[in-house]
Protein backbone atom coordinates (compact mmCIF):
# COMPACT_ATOMS: atom_id res chain seq x y z
CA UNK A 1 0.00 0.00 0.00
CA UNK A 2 1.35 3.43 -0.94
CA UNK A 3 2.57 5.43 2.05
CA UNK A 4 2.06 8.93 0.64
CA UNK A 5 2.58 11.25 3.58
CA UNK A 6 0.67 14.40 4.39
CA UNK A 7 1.70 16.04 7.63
CA UNK A 8 -0.78 18.18 9.51
CA UNK A 9 1.24 20.81 11.39
CA UNK A 10 -1.85 21.72 13.41
CA UNK A 11 -1.61 18.28 15.02
CA UNK A 12 2.15 17.89 15.63
CA UNK A 13 1.62 15.08 18.13
CA UNK A 14 -0.04 12.77 15.62
CA UNK A 15 0.69 9.06 16.02
CA UNK A 16 0.77 8.49 12.27
CA UNK A 17 4.55 8.34 12.03
CA UNK A 18 5.52 6.88 15.38
CA UNK A 19 5.70 3.37 13.94
CA UNK A 20 8.29 4.57 11.40
CA UNK A 21 10.40 6.01 14.23
CA UNK A 22 10.20 2.80 16.26
CA UNK A 23 11.24 0.78 13.21
CA UNK A 24 13.94 3.26 12.16
CA UNK A 25 12.38 3.19 8.69
CA UNK A 26 14.62 5.14 6.25
CA UNK A 27 11.82 5.31 3.69
CA UNK A 28 10.26 8.15 5.69
CA UNK A 29 13.44 10.24 5.81
CA UNK A 30 12.67 13.57 4.17
CA UNK A 31 8.93 12.93 4.32
CA UNK A 32 8.71 13.84 7.99
CA UNK A 33 10.99 15.18 10.74
CA UNK A 34 10.90 14.28 14.43
CA UNK A 35 11.49 16.91 17.11
CA UNK A 36 12.41 15.66 20.59
CA UNK A 37 11.15 18.08 23.24
CA UNK A 38 13.57 17.01 25.97
CA UNK A 39 16.71 17.57 23.88
CA UNK A 40 15.59 20.36 21.53
CA UNK A 41 16.89 18.31 18.59
CA UNK A 42 15.10 17.19 15.45
CA UNK A 43 16.01 13.98 13.61
CA UNK A 44 15.08 11.87 10.64
CA UNK A 45 12.90 8.81 11.50
CA UNK A 46 15.82 6.44 10.87
CA UNK A 47 18.18 8.20 13.32
CA UNK A 48 20.38 5.52 14.98
CA UNK A 49 20.25 7.28 18.36
CA UNK A 50 18.19 5.80 21.17
CA UNK A 51 14.46 6.04 20.47
CA UNK A 52 12.89 8.79 22.60
CA UNK A 53 9.68 8.41 24.56
CA UNK A 54 6.58 8.89 22.48
CA UNK A 55 5.25 11.74 24.60
CA UNK A 56 8.42 13.74 23.89
CA UNK A 57 8.18 13.58 20.08
CA UNK A 58 6.58 16.04 17.66
CA UNK A 59 6.39 15.61 13.90
CA UNK A 60 7.03 18.26 11.25
CA UNK A 61 6.55 18.32 7.48
CA UNK A 62 9.80 20.19 6.84
CA UNK A 63 13.14 20.88 8.48
CA UNK A 64 12.20 24.56 8.34
CA UNK A 65 9.11 23.91 10.47
CA UNK A 66 11.21 22.07 13.05
CA UNK A 67 13.71 24.92 13.12
CA UNK A 68 10.95 27.49 13.45
CA UNK A 69 9.65 25.57 16.46
CA UNK A 70 13.05 25.95 18.14
CA UNK A 71 14.65 22.58 17.35
CA UNK A 72 18.20 22.24 16.01
CA UNK A 73 19.45 19.59 13.61
CA UNK A 74 20.80 16.30 14.98
CA UNK A 75 24.56 16.07 14.45
CA UNK A 76 24.38 12.30 14.13
CA UNK A 77 21.68 11.64 11.52
CA UNK A 78 21.84 15.05 9.76
CA UNK A 79 18.10 15.32 9.02
CA UNK A 80 18.59 18.46 6.95
CA UNK A 81 20.65 16.45 4.44
CA UNK A 82 17.92 13.99 3.48
CA UNK A 83 16.38 13.89 -0.01
CA UNK A 84 13.45 16.27 -0.37
CA UNK A 85 9.86 15.14 -0.01
CA UNK A 86 8.39 13.77 -3.26
CA UNK A 87 5.06 15.17 -2.12
CA UNK A 88 5.97 18.55 -3.61
CA UNK A 89 6.11 17.04 -7.10
CA UNK A 90 2.87 15.13 -6.59
CA UNK A 91 1.03 18.23 -5.44
CA UNK A 92 -0.14 20.48 -8.28
CA UNK A 93 -1.65 23.10 -5.94
CA UNK A 94 -0.25 26.42 -4.74
CA UNK A 95 1.79 24.80 -1.95
CA UNK A 96 3.45 22.32 -4.29
CA UNK A 97 4.28 25.06 -6.79
CA UNK A 98 5.67 27.30 -4.06
CA UNK A 99 7.82 24.54 -2.59
CA UNK A 100 9.35 23.75 -5.97
CA UNK A 101 10.15 27.41 -6.63
CA UNK A 102 11.61 27.98 -3.15
CA UNK A 103 13.83 24.94 -3.65
CA UNK A 104 15.08 26.52 -6.89
CA UNK A 105 16.08 29.65 -4.95
CA UNK A 106 13.41 32.11 -6.10
CA UNK A 107 13.05 33.64 -2.62
CA UNK A 108 16.81 34.12 -2.28
CA UNK A 109 16.99 35.81 -5.69
CA UNK A 110 13.73 37.75 -5.87
CA UNK A 111 12.37 37.80 -2.33
CA UNK A 112 8.89 36.75 -1.22
CA UNK A 113 7.48 39.40 -3.55
CA UNK A 114 9.13 37.67 -6.50
CA UNK A 115 7.67 34.34 -5.40
CA UNK A 116 4.22 35.88 -5.10
CA UNK A 117 4.53 37.39 -8.57
CA UNK A 118 5.49 34.01 -10.07
CA UNK A 119 2.55 32.29 -8.39
CA UNK A 120 -0.05 35.00 -8.97
CA UNK A 121 -1.13 35.32 -5.32
CA UNK A 122 -0.47 37.83 -2.54
CA UNK A 123 2.48 37.34 -0.19
CA UNK A 124 0.09 37.04 2.75
CA UNK A 125 -1.95 34.29 1.11
CA UNK A 126 1.15 32.29 0.16
CA UNK A 127 2.54 32.61 3.69
CA UNK A 128 -0.78 31.49 5.18
CA UNK A 129 -1.04 28.48 2.89
CA UNK A 130 2.54 27.32 3.48
CA UNK A 131 2.26 27.64 7.26
CA UNK A 132 -1.02 25.72 7.21
CA UNK A 133 0.42 22.82 5.18
CA UNK A 134 4.16 22.61 5.90
CA UNK A 135 4.44 24.56 9.16
CA UNK A 136 6.73 27.34 7.91
CA UNK A 137 6.52 30.41 5.70
CA UNK A 138 8.60 31.12 2.59
CA UNK A 139 11.33 33.02 4.42
CA UNK A 140 11.82 30.21 6.95
CA UNK A 141 11.88 27.60 4.18
CA UNK A 142 14.45 29.57 2.20
CA UNK A 143 16.54 30.10 5.32
CA UNK A 144 16.58 26.37 6.07
CA UNK A 145 17.70 25.67 2.51
CA UNK A 146 20.50 28.25 2.75
CA UNK A 147 21.71 26.69 5.99
CA UNK A 148 21.81 23.23 4.42
CA UNK A 149 23.68 24.49 1.36
CA UNK A 150 26.18 26.21 3.64
CA UNK A 151 26.69 23.05 5.65
CA UNK A 152 27.39 21.04 2.52
CA UNK A 153 29.94 23.60 1.36
CA UNK A 154 31.63 23.81 4.75
CA UNK A 155 31.97 20.04 4.98
CA UNK A 156 32.88 19.16 1.42
CA UNK A 157 34.85 22.06 -0.03
CA UNK A 158 37.85 24.22 0.79
CA UNK A 159 36.07 27.48 0.03
CA UNK A 160 36.79 30.32 2.44
CA UNK A 161 34.01 30.75 4.98
CA UNK A 162 33.16 34.17 3.54
CA UNK A 163 32.76 32.61 0.09
CA UNK A 164 30.56 29.88 1.57
CA UNK A 165 28.26 32.48 3.10
CA UNK A 166 27.52 34.24 -0.18
CA UNK A 167 27.49 31.04 -2.27
CA UNK A 168 24.79 29.66 0.02
CA UNK A 169 22.65 32.76 -0.54
CA UNK A 170 23.19 34.71 2.69
CA UNK A 171 23.26 38.49 2.41
CA UNK A 172 25.98 38.99 5.00
CA UNK A 173 28.57 37.00 6.93
CA UNK A 174 26.92 38.07 10.18
CA UNK A 175 23.57 36.64 9.06
CA UNK A 176 25.35 33.48 7.93
CA UNK A 177 27.15 32.97 11.26
CA UNK A 178 23.96 33.54 13.27
CA UNK A 179 21.89 31.13 11.16
CA UNK A 180 24.47 28.33 11.26
CA UNK A 181 24.83 28.68 15.02
CA UNK A 182 21.06 28.63 15.53
CA UNK A 183 20.32 25.72 13.19
CA UNK A 184 23.28 23.46 14.00
CA UNK A 185 24.36 24.75 17.43
CA UNK A 186 27.89 25.10 16.05
CA UNK A 187 29.92 27.88 14.49
CA UNK A 188 30.78 27.51 10.79
CA UNK A 189 34.44 26.90 11.63
CA UNK A 190 33.46 24.15 14.07
CA UNK A 191 31.30 22.44 11.45
CA UNK A 192 34.23 22.43 9.05
CA UNK A 193 36.67 21.16 11.67
CA UNK A 194 34.31 18.34 12.62
CA UNK A 195 34.15 17.16 9.00
CA UNK A 196 37.89 17.27 8.29
CA UNK A 197 38.43 13.61 9.06
CA UNK A 198 36.11 12.74 6.14
CA UNK A 199 38.19 14.81 3.73
CA UNK A 200 37.22 17.65 1.43
CA UNK A 201 36.85 17.48 -2.31
CA UNK A 202 37.68 20.34 -4.64
CA UNK A 203 39.35 19.29 -7.87
CA UNK A 204 40.12 20.98 -11.16
CA UNK A 205 38.33 24.10 -9.98
CA UNK A 206 35.12 22.15 -9.46
CA UNK A 207 32.89 22.06 -6.41
CA UNK A 208 32.53 18.37 -5.61
CA UNK A 209 29.43 17.41 -3.62
CA UNK A 210 27.19 14.45 -2.82
CA UNK A 211 23.50 14.46 -3.69
CA UNK A 212 21.62 11.86 -1.59
CA UNK A 213 18.67 9.85 -2.85
CA UNK A 214 16.28 7.17 -1.62
CA UNK A 215 17.41 3.73 -2.71
CA UNK A 216 17.05 1.94 -4.99
CA UNK A 217 18.06 4.05 -7.98
CA UNK A 218 18.14 2.65 -11.50
CA UNK A 219 21.20 4.72 -12.35
CA UNK A 220 22.00 2.71 -15.46
CA UNK A 221 18.54 3.41 -16.85
CA UNK A 222 18.86 7.13 -16.17
CA UNK A 223 22.23 7.46 -17.86
CA UNK A 224 21.00 5.38 -20.81
CA UNK A 225 17.99 7.70 -21.19
CA UNK A 226 20.22 10.76 -21.42
CA UNK A 227 22.75 9.01 -23.65
CA UNK A 228 20.05 8.42 -26.27
CA UNK A 229 19.23 12.14 -26.28
CA UNK A 230 22.63 13.83 -26.14
CA UNK A 231 22.68 17.15 -27.99
CA UNK A 232 26.16 17.83 -29.42
CA UNK A 233 27.91 20.70 -27.69
CA UNK A 234 25.48 20.79 -24.75
CA UNK A 235 25.65 17.27 -23.31
CA UNK A 236 28.00 14.33 -23.05
CA UNK A 237 27.91 10.88 -21.48
CA UNK A 238 31.38 9.63 -20.61
CA UNK A 239 32.50 6.69 -18.47
CA UNK A 240 29.14 6.31 -16.77
CA UNK A 241 28.77 10.02 -15.98
CA UNK A 242 26.45 12.61 -17.50
CA UNK A 243 27.78 16.07 -18.28
CA UNK A 244 26.04 19.16 -19.55
CA UNK A 245 26.04 22.96 -19.55
CA UNK A 246 23.77 25.04 -17.33
CA UNK A 247 22.08 28.39 -17.82
CA UNK A 248 21.76 29.75 -14.27
CA UNK A 249 20.36 32.96 -12.73
CA UNK A 250 23.75 34.67 -12.32
CA UNK A 251 25.83 33.08 -15.05
CA UNK A 252 26.72 29.88 -16.89
CA UNK A 253 28.09 26.63 -15.57
CA UNK A 254 28.69 22.95 -16.23
CA UNK A 255 27.94 19.82 -14.24
CA UNK A 256 29.09 16.24 -14.12
CA UNK A 257 26.79 13.75 -12.40
CA UNK A 258 28.09 10.28 -11.55
CA UNK A 259 25.74 7.93 -9.66
CA UNK A 260 27.16 5.98 -6.71
CA UNK A 261 25.69 3.87 -3.92
CA UNK A 262 23.36 6.07 -1.86
CA UNK A 263 24.31 9.32 -3.56
CA UNK A 264 25.22 10.99 -6.84
CA UNK A 265 28.71 12.45 -7.02
CA UNK A 266 28.19 15.91 -8.48
CA UNK A 267 30.88 18.28 -9.74
CA UNK A 268 30.06 21.89 -10.60
CA UNK A 269 32.00 24.49 -12.56
CA UNK A 270 30.19 27.81 -12.02
CA UNK A 271 30.85 31.35 -13.18
CA UNK A 272 29.11 32.67 -10.05
CA UNK A 273 29.06 30.75 -6.75
CA UNK A 274 25.67 32.23 -5.89
CA UNK A 275 24.23 29.79 -8.42
CA UNK A 276 25.29 26.70 -6.48
CA UNK A 277 21.98 26.13 -4.67
CA UNK A 278 20.03 26.43 -7.93
CA UNK A 279 22.50 24.13 -9.72
CA UNK A 280 22.19 21.51 -6.98
CA UNK A 281 18.39 21.61 -7.01
CA UNK A 282 18.22 21.41 -10.79
CA UNK A 283 20.55 18.43 -10.71
CA UNK A 284 18.19 16.74 -8.25
CA UNK A 285 15.23 17.55 -10.50
CA UNK A 286 17.06 16.29 -13.58
CA UNK A 287 17.70 12.89 -11.98
CA UNK A 288 14.44 12.80 -9.98
CA UNK A 289 16.44 12.26 -6.79
CA UNK A 290 13.61 13.27 -4.45
CA UNK A 291 11.40 10.45 -5.71
CA UNK A 292 10.27 7.73 -3.31
CA UNK A 293 10.79 4.44 -5.19
CA UNK A 294 8.97 2.48 -2.50
CA UNK A 295 5.76 4.44 -3.02
CA UNK A 296 6.05 3.92 -6.78
CA UNK A 297 6.71 0.21 -6.32
CA UNK A 298 3.74 -0.12 -3.95
CA UNK A 299 1.43 1.13 -6.70
CA UNK A 300 3.02 -0.24 -9.88
CA UNK A 301 4.70 -3.37 -8.51
CA UNK A 302 1.38 -4.79 -7.37
CA UNK A 303 -0.15 -4.23 -10.81
CA UNK A 304 -0.19 -7.48 -12.85
CA UNK A 305 0.89 -5.90 -16.11
CA UNK A 306 3.84 -3.92 -14.70
CA UNK A 307 4.87 -5.98 -11.69
CA UNK A 308 7.58 -7.97 -13.46
CA UNK A 309 9.01 -4.84 -15.08
CA UNK A 310 9.23 -3.09 -11.70
CA UNK A 311 10.94 -6.09 -10.10
CA UNK A 312 13.42 -6.27 -12.96
CA UNK A 313 14.55 -2.64 -12.58
CA UNK A 314 13.53 -1.21 -9.19
CA UNK A 315 14.05 2.47 -8.59
CA UNK A 316 13.41 3.68 -12.11
CA UNK A 317 13.08 7.48 -12.25
CA UNK A 318 11.32 10.04 -14.44
CA UNK A 319 14.12 12.15 -15.97
CA UNK A 320 13.57 15.87 -15.57
CA UNK A 321 15.35 18.86 -17.03
CA UNK A 322 17.59 21.71 -15.91
CA UNK A 323 15.88 24.17 -18.27
CA UNK A 324 12.16 24.02 -19.05
CA UNK A 325 12.48 26.21 -22.14
CA UNK A 326 15.19 24.00 -23.60
CA UNK A 327 13.12 20.89 -22.93
CA UNK A 328 10.08 22.38 -24.67
CA UNK A 329 12.09 23.38 -27.74
CA UNK A 330 13.60 19.91 -27.95
CA UNK A 331 10.15 18.33 -27.60
CA UNK A 332 8.90 20.28 -30.62
CA UNK A 333 12.01 19.44 -32.63
CA UNK A 334 11.42 15.78 -31.82
CA UNK A 335 7.89 15.64 -33.20
CA UNK A 336 7.50 13.05 -35.98
CA UNK A 337 11.22 12.23 -36.19
CA UNK A 338 13.55 9.72 -34.54
CA UNK A 339 15.54 10.56 -31.42
CA UNK A 340 18.72 10.68 -33.47
CA UNK A 341 17.26 13.12 -35.96
CA UNK A 342 15.89 15.31 -33.17
CA UNK A 343 19.32 15.46 -31.51
CA UNK A 344 20.95 16.38 -34.82
CA UNK A 345 18.47 19.20 -35.38
CA UNK A 346 18.93 20.46 -31.81
CA UNK A 347 22.69 20.39 -32.36
CA UNK A 348 22.27 22.65 -35.38
CA UNK A 349 20.32 25.11 -33.26
CA UNK A 350 23.18 25.08 -30.77
CA UNK A 351 25.76 25.67 -33.50
CA UNK A 352 23.84 28.62 -34.94
CA UNK A 353 22.41 30.27 -31.81
CA UNK A 354 24.03 28.74 -28.73
CA UNK A 355 26.49 30.61 -26.52
CA UNK A 356 30.06 29.42 -26.14
CA UNK A 357 31.12 28.49 -22.62
CA UNK A 358 34.05 30.42 -21.21
CA UNK A 359 35.28 27.14 -19.77
CA UNK A 360 34.32 24.07 -21.85
CA UNK A 361 34.06 20.67 -20.18
CA UNK A 362 35.14 17.95 -22.58
CA UNK A 363 32.62 17.91 -25.42
CA UNK A 364 30.35 20.33 -23.52
CA UNK A 365 31.14 23.64 -25.21
CA UNK A 366 27.89 25.61 -25.50
CA UNK A 367 24.78 26.73 -23.67
CA UNK A 368 21.55 25.72 -25.37
CA UNK A 369 20.09 28.86 -27.03
CA UNK A 370 17.62 30.77 -24.89
CA UNK A 371 13.99 31.21 -25.95
CA UNK A 372 14.69 34.95 -26.32
CA UNK A 373 17.56 34.28 -28.72
CA UNK A 374 15.47 31.82 -30.73
CA UNK A 375 12.46 34.15 -30.83
CA UNK A 376 14.59 36.76 -32.57
CA UNK A 377 16.52 34.31 -34.75
CA UNK A 378 16.15 33.48 -38.39
CA UNK A 379 15.29 29.84 -37.79
CA UNK A 380 14.01 29.72 -41.34
CA UNK A 381 17.59 28.84 -42.25
CA UNK A 382 17.21 25.47 -40.56
CA UNK A 383 15.92 22.53 -42.55
CA UNK A 384 12.59 21.50 -41.05
CA UNK A 385 8.98 21.28 -42.21
CA UNK A 386 7.09 24.58 -42.38
CA UNK A 387 4.51 23.42 -39.82
CA UNK A 388 7.18 22.50 -37.28
CA UNK A 389 9.04 25.76 -37.82
CA UNK A 390 5.78 27.63 -37.18
CA UNK A 391 5.25 25.61 -34.00
CA UNK A 392 8.79 26.33 -32.82
CA UNK A 393 8.48 30.08 -33.44
CA UNK A 394 5.11 30.25 -31.67
CA UNK A 395 6.51 28.36 -28.70
CA UNK A 396 9.68 30.40 -28.21
CA UNK A 397 7.76 33.66 -28.68
CA UNK A 398 5.28 32.67 -25.96
CA UNK A 399 8.09 31.58 -23.65
CA UNK A 400 10.22 34.68 -24.25
CA UNK A 401 7.28 37.00 -23.57
CA UNK A 402 6.30 34.96 -20.49
CA UNK A 403 2.80 34.48 -21.87
CA UNK A 404 3.50 30.78 -21.32
CA UNK A 405 5.03 29.44 -18.09
CA UNK A 406 6.05 25.78 -18.06
CA UNK A 407 8.66 25.52 -15.31
CA UNK A 408 8.47 23.74 -11.96
CA UNK A 409 6.33 26.54 -10.52
CA UNK A 410 3.80 26.55 -13.34
CA UNK A 411 0.13 25.90 -12.80
CA UNK A 412 -0.12 22.54 -14.58
CA UNK A 413 -3.85 22.83 -15.19
CA UNK A 414 -3.40 26.25 -16.78
CA UNK A 415 -0.23 25.47 -18.73
CA UNK A 416 -1.58 22.47 -20.63
CA UNK A 417 -4.39 24.30 -22.49
CA UNK A 418 -2.03 27.21 -23.16
CA UNK A 419 0.39 24.81 -24.79
CA UNK A 420 -2.36 23.18 -26.82
CA UNK A 421 -3.52 26.60 -28.04
CA UNK A 422 -0.20 27.11 -29.83
CA UNK A 423 -0.04 26.05 -33.51
CA UNK A 424 1.51 22.64 -33.99
CA UNK A 425 1.47 21.64 -30.30
CA UNK A 426 -0.56 18.51 -29.67
CA UNK A 427 -1.37 16.29 -26.71
CA UNK A 428 1.89 14.31 -26.94
CA UNK A 429 4.08 17.40 -26.73
CA UNK A 430 2.01 19.00 -23.95
CA UNK A 431 2.13 15.87 -21.80
CA UNK A 432 5.83 15.32 -22.43
CA UNK A 433 6.54 18.88 -21.27
CA UNK A 434 4.29 18.39 -18.25
CA UNK A 435 6.16 15.23 -17.33
CA UNK A 436 9.74 16.46 -17.65
CA UNK A 437 9.57 20.26 -17.26
CA UNK A 438 6.61 20.73 -14.91
CA UNK A 439 7.46 17.51 -13.00
CA UNK A 440 3.99 15.99 -13.10
CA UNK A 441 4.47 12.37 -11.92
CA UNK A 442 1.06 11.46 -13.34
CA UNK A 443 1.59 12.74 -16.88
CA UNK A 444 0.83 10.14 -19.53
CA UNK A 445 1.23 9.90 -23.33
CA UNK A 446 -1.37 7.38 -24.60
CA UNK A 447 -0.60 8.12 -28.27
CA UNK A 448 3.16 7.65 -27.90
CA UNK A 449 4.52 5.01 -30.29
CA UNK A 450 6.81 3.58 -27.62
CA UNK A 451 3.85 3.10 -25.28
CA UNK A 452 1.88 1.45 -28.08
CA UNK A 453 4.71 -0.93 -28.97
CA UNK A 454 5.22 -1.85 -25.30
CA UNK A 455 1.53 -2.54 -24.76
CA UNK A 456 1.44 -4.70 -27.89
CA UNK A 457 4.35 -6.75 -26.58
CA UNK A 458 2.45 -7.18 -23.31
CA UNK A 459 -0.65 -8.42 -25.15
CA UNK A 460 -2.73 -5.29 -24.52
CA UNK A 461 -4.86 -3.13 -26.79
CA UNK A 462 -2.42 -0.38 -27.89
CA UNK A 463 -4.96 2.14 -29.11
CA UNK A 464 -4.79 5.49 -27.26
CA UNK A 465 -8.27 5.25 -25.72
CA UNK A 466 -7.56 1.75 -24.42
CA UNK A 467 -4.12 2.82 -23.12
CA UNK A 468 -5.69 5.79 -21.33
CA UNK A 469 -8.26 3.54 -19.65
CA UNK A 470 -5.63 0.97 -18.66
CA UNK A 471 -3.39 3.66 -17.17
CA UNK A 472 -6.07 4.70 -14.69
CA UNK A 473 -4.80 1.84 -12.51
CA UNK A 474 -1.35 3.44 -12.41
CA UNK A 475 -2.32 6.79 -10.87
CA UNK A 476 -0.71 8.88 -9.41
CA UNK A 477 2.48 7.48 -11.02
CA UNK A 478 1.58 7.12 -14.69
CA UNK A 479 4.79 8.91 -15.73
CA UNK A 480 6.79 6.23 -13.89
CA UNK A 481 4.71 3.51 -15.52
CA UNK A 482 5.62 5.01 -18.89
CA UNK A 483 9.32 4.79 -18.04
CA UNK A 484 8.92 1.07 -17.40
CA UNK A 485 7.01 0.60 -20.65
CA UNK A 486 9.65 2.47 -22.65
CA UNK A 487 12.49 0.58 -21.01
CA UNK A 488 10.86 -2.75 -21.90
CA UNK A 489 11.43 -2.07 -25.60
CA UNK A 490 14.50 -3.00 -27.60
CA UNK A 491 16.68 -0.07 -28.81
CA UNK A 492 15.15 -0.12 -32.27
CA UNK A 493 11.64 0.37 -30.93
CA UNK A 494 12.80 3.08 -28.53
CA UNK A 495 14.33 4.97 -31.45
CA UNK A 496 10.88 5.33 -33.02
CA UNK A 497 9.28 6.99 -30.00
CA UNK A 498 7.46 10.16 -31.15
CA UNK A 499 3.89 11.43 -31.28
CA UNK A 500 1.65 9.41 -33.51
CA UNK A 501 -0.92 12.16 -33.83
CA UNK A 502 -1.08 15.85 -33.04
CA UNK A 503 -2.15 19.13 -34.54
CA UNK A 504 1.24 19.15 -36.26
CA UNK A 505 0.30 15.94 -38.11
CA UNK A 506 -3.04 17.37 -39.18
CA UNK A 507 -1.54 20.63 -40.36
CA UNK A 508 1.28 18.89 -42.20
CA UNK A 509 -1.22 16.65 -43.96
CA UNK A 510 -3.23 19.70 -44.93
Amino acid sequence: MCHVVTVDPVDPDSDRFWQAVEAGDPRFDGWVFCGVKTTGIYCRPSCPARTPKRENVRFFATAAAAQAAGFRACKRCRPDATPGSPEWDVRADLVGRAMRLIADGVVDRDGVGGLASRLGYTERHIHRQLVAVVGAGPLALARAQRAQTARVLLETTSLAITEVAFAAGFQSVRQFNASIQEVFAMAPSALRARARKYGRAQDSGALSLRLPYRSPLDAEGLIAFFALRVVPGVEEVRDGAYRRSLRLPHGAGSIELRPAEGYVHARYWLEDLRDLAAAMQRSRTLLDLDSDPQSVADVLGAEPLLGALVQRAPGRRVPGTVDAHELAVRAVLGQQVSLRAACTLAGRLVTHYGELLVRPLGAVTHLFPSSTALAGAAVAKLAMPVARRRALLALVSALASEELVIDIGADRLEARPRLLALPGIGEWTAEYIAMRAMRDPDAFLPSDLGVRHALEQLGQDPRPAAAEALAERWRPYRAYAMQYLWASLDPGAREQRRPSSSKLTARAAA
